[in-house]
This record gives C-alpha cells, sequence and structure tokens, in this order.
C-alpha cells in the first residue's frame, strides 16, 4: 500500500504536519526587492527570533533570527549579450545578527551570512559563479515602527568563497519589509 503513494505526497504531508507544531512556529514572513549587476531580484522569507539577547546595555542588546527564503532572479545580459535573459531561483538560509533595541522596535542594524542554492549556475554581465552553492553576505539598516512593520535597506554580496573559479560574485541593493507575528 505505501508503494503506491508518490514520494511528493509524503513529503508534503510530512511537511504540513511539522509547520503545526510549535517548534517549527514562523515568527515573521518578509518581501524584498533587489537589483544589481543588470539582474533584478524578488525574494520572500520567513523568520524564526532567537531568544538569546547578548551584550544587553542602555536599552539595546544583539539578537537575531533564522531567515529562509526563496528568491527569483531575472538577468538581462546574459553570457554578456545585451538582451539575452537568464532566469534562476535562490534558496538561502542564513542567520541574522541584529542590533536592536529590547523593545524591538526603532532603528536596528544588522549582518548575516548564509548559504544559498541557485537553480543554475549565474552567468551575467560579465560575471560568472563556477558553482550553484554561494554564500550570501549582508550589512543593513532599518526601522520597526509599533505595528511590527520593519522597513529596511541592505546591501547584499553573493559569492562562493573562492570554492572553484571564476567567483566574481554580484552585488545587491535590496530594499526589504517585513512583519513579525
Amino acid at each position: 500500500m505505501i508503494r503506491n503513494i508518490p514520494f511528493p505526497r509524503i513529503f508534503i504531508a510530512a511537511a504540513i504536519f511539522g509547520i503545526q507544531t510549535a517548534a517549527f512556529a514562523v515568527d515573521g514572513a518578509s518581501l524584498e526587492i533587489g537589483s544589481g549587476n543588470k539582474t533584478k531580484m524578488t525574494r520572500v522569507g520567513l523568520q524564526w527570533k532567537w531568544d538569546s539577547k547578548w551584550w544587553q546595555s542602555n536599552g539595546t542588546h544583539i539578537g537575531g533570527y533564522w531567515d529562509l527564503t526563496v528568491s527569483q532572479w531575472r538577468a538581462d545580459r546574459f553570457r554578456n549579450i545585451p538582451g539575452n535573459s537568464q532566469n534562476l531561483i535562490d534558496v538561502g538560509f542564513t542567520p541574522v545578527f541584529r542590533w536592536q533595541r529590547d523593545s524591538l522596535k526603532g532603528w536596528y542594524a544588522e549582518a548575516g551570512i548564509g548559504a544559498h542554492y541557485l537553480s543554475e549556475i549565474y552567468d551575467n554581465n560579465d560575471r560568472q559563479f563556477s558553482t550553484k552553492f554561494q554564500f550570501g553576505d549582508h550589512l543593513g539598516i532599518g526601522y520597526v515602527f509599533n505595528n511590527s512593520v520593519d522597513v529596511g535597506i541592505r546591501v547584499q554580496h553573493f559569492s562562493n568563497a573562492s570554492i572553484k573559479r571564476p567567483n566574481d560574485g554580484a552585488n545587491f541593493a535590496v530594499l526589504r519589509a517585513s512583519y513579525a507575528f
């Protein structure tokens, strides 16, 4: 009987069951748009806040969250040919450290570095990756309003840390909006 159930259905059922447990309770969701190297990016994400508060002093601390994202990249100069496009998907998982107020409202600064997997090897505007696996690091600033809406801006860099050449990397300026549940 189990042999007749396709693997994707078992996986989906397990994922739905897992999402319902308290251990996987999502704390926030985000929407991001970015641009760089003649590539446009749209990204959605889910966040899980950390309970830890490091270097707590004067009403501020360093905290953070886990950030799970899925992005679509739309490049318009594939293989350095104007008008030749490349579309790919990026799945990323990043621990993000955030210097913030103890109230979790107001101004913040953050930094993160995580792992990303691309659906194909990026090759756009004379920038080439040699692997689908990339590290994505970012620096950002933002503001959390009293209604838990968070708006920010980031500078993000993708590179494989010279695991394999070429390793030209790509940089993006990213606008981010999120909401904490």
